[in-house]
């Protein structure tokens, strides 16, 4: 009930009923979500009761100037309790005197399911895969009145009431703004791709709580939690599913050679060997006219690398300890390698300079800026990246057979020997 007013009908807030010789009682009980509410009736006596509950604050208002300010309990509205009103009003107080102000009631409970979310996407681009890619952000936060005479002054104004969704509309440009520069920045400075964004929601809260702490203060604020929940991408976006199919084949076929090269190690021999093993067996089982002609050849070559390499550590042997040279030609010095020539963007072959065409493929030679290269599927030239921006091809050669990098223009792999 309002002082010097009728009974509310229904569901109201205001809690008290008195006869006309009681005292009247100001009160009021409402949902957490409430921050600040304001007394409907404005004309009071002196001697009336005002009740505060725990976590709650009442602030008196007139002519626009925060007065007294009244923790929880039942105070006795009087002339020593309310001395900024009293300075005011410039008049004695006595039993049952009326004067004119408006009582604020501020909920200073923790608020914690405060939601949010970017209602449209924000576009960010990949460090990586150098692709713009739309972004979705979402989480919550939880929030506390600290000083409710800042926010009365700052945000209150002559409005009746502060609620939950009303705080997220005034902040809602604010966290915005700093939820997008805080995801591109966070992408570009620490190499993040959108596949490792993820991993990374922790940091994000925290940068973002931080940032945003001084915002929230200057409003009697304080900021107690920060939460991100989920940072995603549309999966019908062209690009996103360009580049997860790309990685997912290149992340089979590096899987399937990793097992091979696993399986060699355990059985105790190199790709190599088990090339050459394989060789044998097949020429070992060919019956056909000439097999033995070319077995006794396949043997005396194979006899005459291992004698070669006999003698060349037994030459080494006996010239290391005793100065004997067993006459093995020893392999003429190698002049020094020029600098090294600009190579073909098709087939990797060094081009003489000022050629036009490649002498071993006859690629027309194409000026790549800094920076760049030709992707060997399409033929456009695309920043250095691990997938071509134009046709998703991946542009980081890896052998098919035990999964490691080739560099440019490679024909055998410098790990197992396989023929690319």
């Amino acid at each position: 009930m309002g002082i010097m007013g009728n009974k509310k009908e229904g569901n109201s807030p205001i809690i008290g009923n008195y006869k006309k010789n009681e005292t009247p009682i100001i009160n009021y009980e409402g949902p957490n979500d409430i921050f600040v509410w304001k007394h409907p009736v404005e004309d009071f006596y002196t001697g009336a009761q005002l009740i505060v509950h725990e976590s709650q604050e009442a602030l008196f208002f007139r002519n626009g100037q925060a007065l007294d300010l009244f923790g929880s309990g039942r105070h006795v509205l009087e002339t020593e309790n309310l001395p900024l009103l009293n300075r005011i009003l410039r008049k004695p107080f006595g039993d049952r005197t009326p004067f004119h102000a408006e009582v604020y009631y501020i909920n200073k409970v923790v608020c914690m399911d405060i939601l949010w979310g970017t209602a449209q996407p924000v576009l960010v681009q990949d460090p990586v895969y150098n692709i713009i890619l739309p972004v979705r952000a979402n989480g919550q936060f939880a929030i506390r009145v600290v000083d409710s005479r800042k926010l009365l002054l700052k945000l209150v104004g002559t409005i009746n009431g502060f609620s939950k969704d009303t705080l997220v509309k005034y902040f809602r440009g604010m966290l915005m703004t700093r939820i997008r520069d805080l995801i591109a920045k966070k992408m570009v400075q620490d190499k993040l791709t959108f596949m490792d964004i993820q991993a990374n929601l922790n940091d994000i809260s925290d940068s973002l709580k931080m940032q945003m702490t001084p915002e929230f203060e200057e409003y009697g604020i304080e900021l107690v939690n920060f939460f991100t929940n989920a940072i995603t991408i549309p999966e019908d976006n062209e690009d996103y599913v360009r580049i997860r199919k790309a990685l997912a084949g290149a992340k089979e076929r590096e899987l399937l050679a990793q097992g091979k090269r696993a399986e060699m190690d355990i059985m105790g021999y190199t790709y190599q060997q088990k090339r050459t093993f394989d060789v044998l067996d097949r020429a070992a089982s060919n019956e056909g006219p000439g097999s033995g002609l070319m077995n006794a050849g396949m043997g005396m070559t194979m006899g005459m690398g291992m004698g070669g390499m006999l003698g060349g550590a037994m030459g080494s042997a006996m010239q290391n300890n005793y100065g004997v040279n067993l006459g093995m030609p020893q392999q003429p010095q190698q002049p020094a390698a020029h600098e090294a020539a600009k190579p073909c963007s098709k087939c990797g072959a060094p081009l003489p300079n000022g050629a036009k065409f490649c002498l071993e493929c006859g690629e027309k030679v194409v000026n790549i800026q800094e920076g760049y290269v030709v992707c060997p599927k399409c033929g456009q030239q695309v920043p250095k990246a691990k997938f071509c921006l134009e046709c998703g091809n991946l542009m980081v050669s890896k052998c098919p057979e035990c999964g490691s990098e080739l560099p440019n223009g490679a024909k055998f792999c410098l790990e197992c020997g396989h023929r690319i």
